[in-house]
């Protein structure tokens, strides 16, 4: 992606590296491509391969793995539009993958009858790309064209290309845009409104649009209509548009925060703004409807709508300053929203009570929500994974730890649910047990925690013992099934645990706001306090206990092993955030200030500097061996991040493994193949440490 900054903030920036430089000997390692940093992840890679894979349970887990992937058994989950069913589909004869549609009526009947649209597998060797497929939006109402997105390796920036599906063929002198972070949506067949890098001054500091712009086809991109300028400052602007229905609405967000925004209506050639909390998420329009979730208190008129509470407006009169509200859902203490969807004319809101999930339909009529529950599997994960605007039919999933994910087609209108596809039982789930604890944070907070064991397992202190955790961005840890945790870790004698610690979603917006900034130390003491509950139990022991987690969770990790090398013995430390000082200049990082802070303010890096792991590290400390992972394609979370942690530890005398996936992008891998690879190697690194 072209990066263009002006004179001034480049001096800045400048001075800044030559001052980072004498302080941090490893900041030549975030330079992704250069020779010396390629260098110095081929040698690592070579160095902890070649160890990992010689193991006895590498192959063994990698085939079953692979395998798992490329199951023809696998679900095939719908994208629903018009008479079509789209899937997007990868296996062994299609590595890079497919993208295909079924009519819809063949699908519902358990026969789908695939016309292949796109083969990305032929594509990427005809262009000499490695094409990744990152998704579609299609032209309403009769969804005969999309624009396609492709990245090239894996990672967030992708290229844009209208595509025909009839012809099965990208359209001449269509809609196509350089590879950039943004986004493009049809207002209609011959105009889009679109959001990318146009150029010097259109990027913000996070690396994302700050620009919105309406382009008429068969126009030149530079002669498109500019309509929104957000902040340099600002995580990005964004345009997009909204259907009620027949009706759409071209929106305007702008990104001030990852939790704060404003949005535009673009009607009467200018933006409108909704006077709405700059918090509160959106969550679409459904018969002029205008759905919010609230994330802090909100009076109006004198009447307060509680942090936490779902509510719709009437969206005609909101245009004109009116708020004629509604009160759809208010969770209680132990409840919270995942989801919010719609067919044509329900509201389907997926709850978590303690941890589980629920599903009920909603339905607006004489100004008043009425619900009802829909006939849904009970204690496990349940999620919407595709609704039909046309309609009212949707699907959902439902899966827990040890019953296979099933999808299933439902009518909201008439309340019926079928199964349609289930998942096969990779592993024996009738020889495990599945246990929900609380344990006891440093402030007295009760965490829960899920434990997935084997019936005959004995507490005893020797189980070798895997702890999962995210902990962050208000995303919440729900139980899951996986083929690859079953049959790589709980069939060879693993315990498996997941702790929903505070960071995450579980309870709501509090649950979330209890770890941000000055309180990031809870969600580290949250994590402490269920391995020291673990070991209290007698579940596992310190020398028989490792920890897992990505992103804002491979922070955690890095966080949980400098601050309690006491209680791990192996940690997998994936796509990692790990120097917090940096965090903010490395791609997306700015963007996530929202949740840790700025650490260029001091009285904001008094504390962050308290946790960040690259700054925490000691001399002479007893570190477990650390498996370090990330990806060079990774555009979101830089991979300068574990280089920099690897080198610095070893310069301290640490022994660390390290794998550094060359493409995937942020999720580490783009192929069935890589996810096998990534797997093995981590669960026989997990065995080698942890088994008794």
């Amino acid at each position: 992606m072209k990066k263009t900054i002006g004179l001034g903030l480049l001096f800045t920036l400048l001075s800044s590296a030559v001052f980072s430089q004498t302080a941090d000997p490893y900041m030549w390692l975030e330079d992704v491509d250069s020779e010396r940093s390629m260098e110095f992840v081929n040698q690592h890679n070579t160095g902890s391969v070649d160890v990992l894979n010689k193991l006895p349970t590498y192959q063994p887990i990698y085939d079953k793995c692979l395998e798992i992937y490329n199951s023809t058994d696998r679900i095939v989950y719908p994208t629903t539009y018009g008479d079509f069913i789209y899937n997007f589909w990868q296996d062994k004869e299609h590595v890079r993958g497919i993208w295909r549609r079924s009519p819809k009526a063949d699908y519902i009947a358990g026969n789908p009858k695939w016309e292949i649209l796109m083969d990305i597998d032929a594509m990427s060797e005809a262009d000499g790309v490695k094409w990744v497929y990152k998704g579609a939006a299609g032209l309403y109402p009769k969804y005969d064209r999309f624009l396609v997105s492709l990245s090239n390796g894996g990672g967030d920036a992708v290229v844009i290309k209208e595509f025909d599906v009839n012809k099965k063929a990208f359209v001449e002198n269509g809609f196509t845009v350089e590879e950039a972070k943004g986004g493009v949506s049809y207002i209609d067949e011959n105009t889009v409104i679109i959001s990318t890098d146009f150029g010097p001054g259109s990027m913000t500091t996070s690396g994302y649009p700050s620009q919105a712009k309406v382009w008429k086809r068969g126009t030149a991109l530079k002669d498109a209509t500019l309509i929104y300028t957000g902040d340099i400052n600002d995580v990005g602007a964004w345009g997009g548009v909204m259907r009620d229905g027949a009706k759409a609405y071209t929106i305007i967000s702008r990104a001030i925060t990852f939790y704060t925004s404003e949005t535009y209506v673009w009607m009467d050639n200018k933006a409108v703004k909704l006077e709405l909390p700059e918090d509160a998420e959106s969550n679409g329009f459904i018969n002029n409807q205008y759905i919010i979730a609230l994330k802090s208190d909100w009076t109006v008129r004198g009447v307060t709508y509680k942090q936490g509470d779902l509510i719709s407006l009437d969206f005609t009169e909101l245009l004109k300053g009116v708020y004629q509200i509604q009160l759809i859902y208010r969770p209680d203490e132990f409840s919270s929203i995942s989801g919010v969807s719609a067919t044509k004319n329900k509201l389907l809101l997926e709850l978590i009570s303690n941890v589980n999930g629920e599903l009920y339909v909603y339905t607006f009529s004489q100004n008043v929500w009425t619900k009802e529950k829909v006939k849904a599997p009970e204690y496990g994960k349940i999620s919407v994974v595709d609704a039909d605007e046309f309609s009212d039919k949707y699907y959902f999933n439902f899966a827990n730890f040890l019953t296979p994910t099933t999808l299933y087609y439902a009518d909201a209108a008439s309340g019926d649910v079928k199964a349609i596809k289930s998942l096969p039982a990779y592993f024996d789930g009738s020889k495990f047990k599945v246990e929900q604890f609380k344990a006891t944070s440093a402030d007295g907070t009760l965490v829960p925690y899920f434990i997935v064991s084997s019936k005959t397992a004995a507490n005893n202190g020797h189980n070798p013992t895997l702890l999962y955790a995210y902990g962050g961005f208000e995303s919440s840890s729900l139980p899951f099934y996986s083929g690859t945790v079953g049959t790589a870790w709980l069939e060879r004698g693993g315990v498996y645990v997941l702790a929903n610690i505070r960071g995450g979603g579980e309870y709501g917006p509090k649950w979330h706001q209890a770890g941000l900034k000055e309180k990031r130390q809870n969600v580290y003491n949250d994590f402490h306090a269920v391995a020291e509950d673990l070991i209290k139990r007698k579940i596992t022991a310190p020398e028989h206990l490792g920890i897992m987690g990505g992103s804002n969770g491979g922070l955690l990790m890095g966080v949980a092993f400098t601050q309690r090398p006491d209680l791990y013995k192996a940690v997998v430390c994936q796509v990692p955030l790990l120097d917090m000082e940096r965090y903010n200049k490395l791609l997306a990082g700015a963007s996530w200030m929202g949740e840790y802070g700025n650490p260029d303010i001091p009285e904001e890096w008094a504390f962050i500097k308290k946790y960040s792991p690259y700054h925490n590290l000691k001399e002479n400390a007893a570190y477990p061996e650390v498996f370090f992972t990330t990806s060079t394609r990774d555009d979101r979370v830089h991979p300068g991040h574990a280089r920099k942690m690897v080198a610095k530890m070893e310069s301290m005398g640490y022994k660390v493994y390290y794998y550094e996936n060359i493409e995937g992008g942020h999720a580490g891998a783009s192929t069935n193949e890589q996810r096998a690879k990534s797997a093995a190697l981590e669960y026989s690194y997990l065995w080698m440490k942890l088994k008794h």
